[in-house]
């Protein structure tokens, strides 16, 4: 295979050996080209699927049906909707409202790319923060979860079937959250972006809350899982601490309000906060990497020098997980695959993937390249890389299996998803109750309901893949995976 030039400049070529063979591993497996748009249209179907409370009529998964429309009765609040995180029945607030804020900049920044498809990644948005709106509407009170995690876990029903505890889990200001609630004054403020022109009192409203709930996380500090540990732990845990989403929060708050107190604010508290701690960790409890790409926009566009310790902190993250560089915390599989210690580890591939294709894009506004020790990595490498991790996503891989359930000819049938797994209502009108759905669990049938556009948590650090509802850590799939997922396969649907 002869080295393509576009991909590797004169001045990265001391990488580029490691790099290369790397993609050639991949690039033995890879088939004629993806349907990115169909991917796209997929990726976001799959949100239809997670949706909790009264479906409207438009809904496009037809094997759901309404599920949990009482949340919050016993709290005396509304908390029907929303969205399942993963392939329980559990509302965790913390996950779903990171999902919001990364459906809400890939609307942003890749919405234009989108075509047809830009109006259903707007209601998957919707879907999210008016169920936060109902989470955050007492002052200075978030609303977390919804429902018992062990119960739920306990067994194996449909959401539609629901009998386990639906308690409604909060924060308050003896009992404070400060990651949670960052999170989700982060979903508000970049979900106040995507409806600025297209509803604009909708865009105050997400806004203005995200101003008060920023404050509460920001006046009443700690991390959430101190009071609620019995209810998010080992889950949800805040792991990282919630210095990180204070950060995130006021970020996103600059950068939909345009308020110099916000911009400010991130000066002051950049040490005290630790935006220069795990540059090369993004996801649902450390949003370090994001800060960093995000605040470094402002930089890069030549508007703000004094945030130029965020870009600095942005190149080493770049630097961090090329391939062909040595680092501790990322690896890559021996199909190339980027790969992180713990459970579900498409989360970290779809969410620095994002990462880089977003700062390829800042880069080339700006006719910037990120040095690494000496050497330089362009924008075009950092979009080849990106688009490497997708296509191993769609099948470009050793097992020649696309992880996207409904996409390629081979995919995930066994997923670990109650919904998917168990009979519909309209198949199976009889309840199904807590044990009675093991018989399905442990069934080596395949789902019976296709979650098309699902992304599971995928192989494991030798590309292997055991398609088994058991093996959850890589047959599960999440909203915080397929959500940054959107904009990579927006942009590469248009571009390619």
């Amino acid at each position: 295979m002869a080295r393509n030039p576009r991909l590797f400049p004169a001045n990265f070529r001391s990488l580029s050996l490691i790099f290369f063979l790397s993609l050639l591993s991949v690039n033995q497996y890879s088939v004629s080209g993806h349907d990115y748009a169909d991917a796209l249209r997929k990726s976001i179907l799959f949100f239809e699927g997670q949706r909790s409370g009264k479906l409207p009529p438009d809904q496009r998964v037809r094997w759901r049906r309404d599920s949990a429309l009482h949340d919050g009765a016993t709290a005396g609040v509304d908390l029907s909707g929303g969205y399942y995180d993963a392939g329980d029945n559990i509302k965790f607030g913390f996950p779903m409202a990171f999902t919001a804020t990364l459906l809400s900049w890939s609307v942003i920044d890749f919405g234009k790319s989108m075509g047809a498809e830009h109006r259903n990644a707007v209601k998957a948005v919707k879907w999210a923060t008016d169920y936060l709106l109902k989470a955050t509407a007492v002052p200075e009170v978030v609303y977390v979860q919804v429902g018992d995690p062990y119960s739920d876990h306990n067994c194996w029903e449909r959401p539609e079937d629901m009998d386990t505890l639906r308690t409604a889990y909060k924060i308050d200001r003896a009992h404070p959250g400060s990651d949670v609630a960052g999170e989700t004054a982060a979903a508000l403020a970049a979900a106040s972006i995507v409806f600025r022109s297209r509803d604009p009192a909708y865009s105050r409203l997400l806004l203005d809350r995200a101003v008060k709930v920023f404050e509460f996380a920001d006046k009443y500090r700690g991390a959430y899982s101190t009071p609620l540990r019995s209810a998010v732990c080992p889950f949800y845990c805040d792991v990282s601490g919630y210095q990180d989403e204070l950060l995130w929060g006021a970020a996103w708050l600059h950068k939909a309000s345009r308020r110099r107190e916000y911009r400010e604010y991130i000066v002051k508290n950049e040490v005290i906060l630790r935006a220069g701690d795990t540059i090369n960790e993004f996801g649902w409890d450390n949003k370090h990497a994001g800060i960093n790409v995000l605040v470094s926009k402002e930089v890069l566009m030549g508007k703000d020098d004094e945030l130029k310790s965020f870009q600095l902190n942005a190149d080493n993250f770049i630097c961090s997980i090329l391939p062909g560089i040595s680092h501790p915390q990322v690896q890559y599989s021996p199909g190339g695959l980027i790969f992180k210690a713990g459970g579900s580890n498409m989360q970290h591939v779809t969410s620095l993937s994002f990462l880089l294709l977003a700062y390829s894009n800042y880069l080339s506004h700006s006719n910037h390249v990120v040095p690494c020790g000496g050497r330089s990595a362009s924008p075009a490498l950092l979009k080849q890389l990106a688009k490497r991790q997708v296509d191993y996503i769609l099948g470009d891989n050793p097992m020649r299996m696309s992880y996207m359930v409904g996409y390629g000819e081979r995919y995930p049938e066994r997923i670990h998803h109650r919904g998917s797994s168990l009979p519909s209502v309209q198949a199976h009108p009889a309840h199904i109750g807590c044990k009675e759905g093991s018989l399905y669990y442990l069934s080596p049938n395949p789902n019976p309901n296709v979650l098309v556009g699902a992304v599971v948590g995928g192989p494991n650090s030798s590309d292997s893949f055991p398609d088994s509802r058991p093996f959850f850590q890589e047959s599960e799939p999440t909203t915080y995976i397929n959500a940054p997922l959107v904009g990579l396969l927006a942009y590469f649907s248009a571009h390619l």
